[in-house]
């Protein structure tokens, strides 16, 4: 197995009105790709936004390391500037700020994307055209009047531009036609091809998993990590759905309670 680039150890966490987590631990190797799988309220998105950072969320026990280091009291920028990106389910509109400036802007604060303009102005070009993007998109407000298939595509973008250590895909393929679902794919191959980036794929929806090769897959239901296994355990979830863990996860909280 790859050097553990994440682990999140007796995770509990959740608003300040409503505890979604409980227990959670699972650890991600370098270079890997591993699925988190679940019906829709399981507690994926917030286990997604928690790693990342997101205050709307308070851990209130257990622990987040992120290469080496406990991360679990950074702010989310921190952790961004440390090499994890988490991909938005519904990506917010900025007005005001062109795409353009934003990009060239983010990449300004990690040291090691610092290029010149001339070369930052290729290499955008260059993903864009890979993500069948034309150069108007880039003079647009962030995310203003785009479908929810062009936002998609930007944050393909940022994730080829800014290579993070760890990308967190958080339902990305919600709400994509086949079209764009093909482009997103195609962005996720070439992170994994071109950054050898781990990444930990959240969804409750097969379709995105067909062209991963897939390490490690997890299964929660109500806040809780309730399966662990290899690949094949997406077949499974395909043939029998998630009523099998449903059912573990009612027996095992009336044995608690």
């Amino acid at each position: 197995m790859s050097n553990q680039l994440l682990r999140v150890s007796g995770l509990s966490a959740g608003t300040e009105d409503k505890p979604i987590l409980h227990d959670v631990s699972l650890a991600v190797g370098a270079g890997e790709t591993h699925v988190l799988m679940g019906p829709n309220g399981a507690g994926k998105s917030t286990l997604g936004h928690v790693i990342m950072g997101d205050p709307a969320y308070q851990v209130s026990s257990g622990t987040i390391e992120f290469d080496g280091k406990d991360v679990t009291e950074d702010a989310a920028d921190k952790r961004s500037l440390a090499g994890i990106f988490l991909s938005y389910q519904a990506p917010v509109e900025v007005p005001g700020v062109p795409l353009y400036s934003y990009l060239r802007t983010i990449t300004q604060k990690r040291p090691e994307l610092k290029m010149t303009a001339r070369k930052f102005r290729a290499r955008v070009g260059e993903i864009a055209d890979q993500l069948d993007m034309g150069s108007s998109f880039l003079t647009r407000e962030l995310n203003v009047g785009f479908s929810g298939g062009e936002k998609k595509k930007i944050e393909m973008l940022q994730l080829l531009l800014l290579r993070p250590k760890l990308a967190i895909l958080d339902e990305t393929d919600s709400g994509l036609d086949v079209d764009a679902l093909s482009v997103v794919s195609r962005g996720i191959e070439t992170y994994r091809a071109d950054c050898d980036g781990a990444l930990l794929v959240i969804t409750h929806n097969t379709r995105i998993l067909e062209r991963l090769k897939v390490d490690r897959t997890h299964v929660m239901v109500q806040g809780h990590l309730v399966a662990e296994g290899p690949a094949s355990l997406i077949d499974s979830i395909d043939e029998h759905g998630f009523e099998q863990f449903e059912k573990a996860s009612a027996v095992a909280g009336g044995e608690r309670a």
